[in-house]
Formats: structure tokens, C-alpha cells, sequence
């Protein structure tokens, strides 16, 4: 039972993994690396399971995972109470991690987070297909996904549609895209998020063309992205946010006028009774209804 749990031992299991080695965790909590890996084996006897992955950085394995999530609830619970006494909780600053998408971080994100006072946010920034994978691990408190169904131990509320555009520069589009696109764009060269972004040969399959060119930029940068877009790298789907301006000023053409592609995006927490966590969900979801479609 998480009751017969020792505390000290979740909690040193937690230190472990937010700091990455059994050396960085001993300094953290101020004693000796030899009690720190004495603490975790201990806990790893008790629940009979291997809760790390001995690597550099030390990772949870999926039983570790369940532990880090409770010993995370049990600290946000805990500074939550101390909130709530009007105590300084240890003058730590009441902090939320999140896990966010680039391109809502770049374009509707950042301005929920300016509508919730004395809170320190530490944000993830992951592909919406993955940060639901950072939730399970216990890692974020919280995090916009393009998942409906809920993480374990989570709540769920939809946010609404980010629309994309397939975009690329005038001059790029008149060399080499003059003709039917869908003969032509699988041979294009085409500017991509980083090597887990499937987005664009999506787009080109569903034009019923295969997938997209091998002639590949990668640009790890919601901004970088769009800008390699609208400088000649290649084509790209590039949010609608993003690609406005950009049409508007000449700079981008829109490839397939009356095509687009949408994704529906939720946000995900714990479920949990914190005034912290509660607050930045309304924000985001007030955020979002404002920018994003419905």
C-alpha cells in the first residue's frame, strides 16, 4: 500500500530522477551518495519491483514511474498546505512543470500562463503526441496533448483546434511545385520538426502520394520553422497563427487552397485538489478559447 510507502525513500527515488545520477541526488538532499542508493534499494525490496534504469541520466522504469508520480502529488499536496497556512513552506516557490507542445508554445500558450499569479512554471517542451508519455512517467504535474483519453491518474478537458497550413515561399512554390501537387510534392523538398515528425508525410498521403520527400530539413524551432518555410528550405505545415502574417505579407503561399489539417488539443492533469493546478487549468482553458478554433 502507497501508505506503507516510507516517505524518505520516495522521495530520495524522486531526487534521483530530477537530478539524473545517485551523486547529484546525494547533494541535493545533503547526505551521502552510499545512503541514497541504500535508500533506493530498499524501497526497490519493499515494492519487490526495479524502479530505475541504471543510465546517465537514471530514467524510471514503469513501475518507478508510479512511485516519482505519487512522490510529486505528495509535494504538490504538501507546498499546496503550507500554501494554505500562510507558512512559507521552506521558501520554496510554488512551482508547476507542464509539458507543452513547440508550437502551442510559440503561438497561444505563454500568454495563459501571465493570467495566474505566484506560481514558477518549469515547461517541457515535447510533440503533443508525446507529452502524455511525460505524465505517465511523473515528470509534469499537467500537459497539453492531442490525447483524448485521460493518463491514468489524470483529468482531461478538451482546449480546441490548431489549424495548419501547407505553406511554402513564393519563389520556392513557382520552382518547384508549378503543376499538380500531388505529383509534385512528394519530390519537394520539405522542412520537418525533428525525426519523431510524421505531420507533413501525412499530409502527402493523404493527398494519395505516398509520403513526403527524403530531401529534408530539420528544425527543431516552432520559430525556426516557420521562418525556414517562408526563407525557400522547403514546404511545410505551418500553424495558422504562424502562416497568417506571413501570407498577408506575400512572403508564404498557400499550397492547397480549402486543404488544412487540424488537431484537436487537450490538457491533461493530475487529479488533484490544488488551488495551483486548478488555477493554471482555468487559464488555459480561457486561453485557449480565445485562440484556438472550437
Amino acid at each position: 500500500m502507497m501508505a506503507d510507502l516510507p516517505l524518505e525513500q520516495v522521495r530520495t527515488l524522486l531526487a534521483v530522477v530530477d537530478e539524473g545520477t545517485f551523486d547529484a541526488a546525494a547533494a541535493a538532499l545533503h547526505v551521502t551518495p552510499s545512503a541514497v542508493s541504500q535508500r533506493v534499494k530498499a524501497l526497490e525490496q519493499r515494492t519487490g519491483r526495479v524502479l530505475l534504469q541504471r543510465t546517465k541520466p537514471v530514467r524510471p522504469t514503469e513501475s518507478g514511474a508510479v512511485l516519482v508520480r505519487f512522490a510529486r502529488q505528495l509535494a504538490r499536496l504538501e507546498r499546496d498546505a503550507w500554501g494554505e497556512l500562510g507558512l512559507s513552506g521552506a521558501g520554496e516557490p510554488t512551482r508547476v512543470s507542464v509539458a507543452v507542445n513547440a508550437d502551442s508554445l510559440a503561438t497561444w500558450f505563454l500568454p495563459a500562463l501571465t493570467r495566474v499569479a505566484g506560481l514558477c512554471f518549469e515547461l517541457h517542451r515535447e510533440d503533443e503526441d508525446h507529452t502524455a508519455a511525460l505524465l505517465r512517467e511523473g515528470l509534469v504535474m499537467a500537459a497539453v496533448t492531442t490525447l483524448p483519453a485521460p493518463v491514468p491518474g489524470c483529468t482531461v478537458r478538451p482546449l480546441g483546434r490548431m489549424r495548419y497550413l501547407p505553406v511554402a515561399a513564393r519563389e520556392f512554390a513557382e520552382r518547384h511545385l508549378t503543376g499538380p501537387l500531388p505529383e509534385l510534392l512528394p519530390a519537394a523538398p520539405v522542412v520537418v520538426f525533428d525525426r519523431k515528425d510524421g505531420f507533413q508525410d501525412d499530409f502527402v498521403r493523404r493527398l494519395g502520394r505516398g509520403s513526403a520527400s527524403p530531401l529534408r530539413h530539420y528544425v527543431p524551432t516552432s520559430e525556426g520553422f516557420a521562418d525556414a518555410v517562408a526563407a525557400g528550405l522547403g514546404w511545410g505545415l505551418v500553424p495558422e497563427a504562424q502562416a497568417g502574417p506571413l501570407l498577408a505579407e506575400g512572403r508564404l503561399r498557400l499550397l492547397a487552397p480549402g486543404q488544412w489539417v487540424d488537431r484537436t488539443l487537450y490538457w491533461q492533469q493530475w487529479k488533484l485538489d490544488s488551488p495551483a493546478l486548478a488555477a493554471l487549468a482555468d487559464a488555459v482553458a480561457q486561453t485557449a478559447a480565445e485562440t484556438l478554433r472550437g
